[in-house]
């Protein structure tokens, strides 16, 4: 049974694996806290890019002897074959700590599992631990493997009947597309089109997209994504393709800036639908801003 300092690590490494997002694909965004004996925190660490350290080699090498005996936390199963790094269940039974603590399983784990071969090597196991919390930040890489395509958010602005209107995001939408793009993978604009390699994110470029990708149908165009390594794309704006990626089902998550209107408005001068969010969406977060509604909404 966890108890609060187990709890509070966990939610430390969940906070910290978040500096990977925008980095680390096709690879997961872990993080990992060591804590002693004694339940004293005495490393940390993160995963941040493809080919470097996993996050519990580097919070083992922060923690060095003193892990000896102590609790690994970790927000995924450590891996368990060699890649272009050694296996983390080796190291964490090499560093001979009594248990670990793991909130999601690895669909992409092979052979027996990370889990099961630190049982057979003696170590106390515990998995789902936070899971919920922990797929906050793992959730889009785990929805990226289970679609076949990388996990879609279009942010927007809305016209007063709900519907994008086919611009650029400005004022809220256009700072919050601006703070979040640090976190995806890819970012598409619907001016200056595909850009690859974000300020703050991989930053490499590495996420390579044909010429005239945007071009393709909706099925091919989510393929390209996938298969450049990409696990999270931000679409930005209301372009007709983005809408159209939108109804095929393709986009996993929407963020539409409603205007606001007078208390008596009503659509009689553009008679027609009005809404709030895409059908095959619903909503999850409803807040207010100076000069907006901002909704969120998810995949049905």
């Amino acid at each position: 049974m966890a108890n609060s300092y187990e709890m509070a690590a966990m939610r430390r490494a969940i906070a910290i694996s978040a500096q990977g997002l925008g980095s680390t694909s096709p690879n997961p965004p872990v993080g990992c806290v060591v804590l002693d004996s004694e339940g004293r925190t005495v490393g940390e660490g993160y995963h941040l890019r493809k080919g470097e350290s996993h996050a519990e080699v580097n919070a083992l090498a922060d923690a060095g002897k003193r892990a000896e005996g102590g609790t690994a936390v970790v927000t995924l199963e450590p891996c368990n074959h060699y890649g272009r790094t050694p296996p983390c269940r080796e190291a964490l039974i090499h560093a001979n700590v009594a248990r670990v603590l793991i909130a999601v399983m690895d669909p992409t784990s092979r052979g027996e599992g990370g889990a099961a071969l630190l049982r057979k090597a003696g170590v106390e196991v515990e998995q789902g631990f936070l899971k919920n919390e922990a797929l906050l930040v793992l959730g889009p890489w785990q929805a990226s493997l289970s679609y076949g395509h990388p996990f879609i958010t279009w942010i927007y602005e809305a016209g007063v009947d709900g519907k994008p209107i086919p611009h650029s995001p400005q004022g809220a939408a256009l700072e919050e597309a601006n703070t979040i793009r640090a976190s995806y993978d890819l970012v598409i604009n619907q001016e200056s089109g595909i850009e690859e390699g974000q300020p703050g994110g991989h930053g490499t470029g590495v996420f390579r997209i044909p010429h005239g990708a945007l071009n393709s149908d909706v099925s091919e165009f989510t393929k390209i994504l996938g298969s450049a390594g990409s696990r999270s794309v931000l679409l930005v704006g209301a372009a007709d393709h983005f809408s159209r990626i939108a109804s095929a089902g393709m986009v996993d998550k929407v963020i539409s800036y409603l205007p606001r209107t007078s208390p008596t408005w009503s659509p009689r001068r553009e008679v027609g639908r009005t809404t709030a969010i895409p059908d095959g969406y619903r909503l999850t977060e409803v807040t207010r801003t100076a000069s907006h509604v901002r909704l969120t909404g998810l995949r049905t």
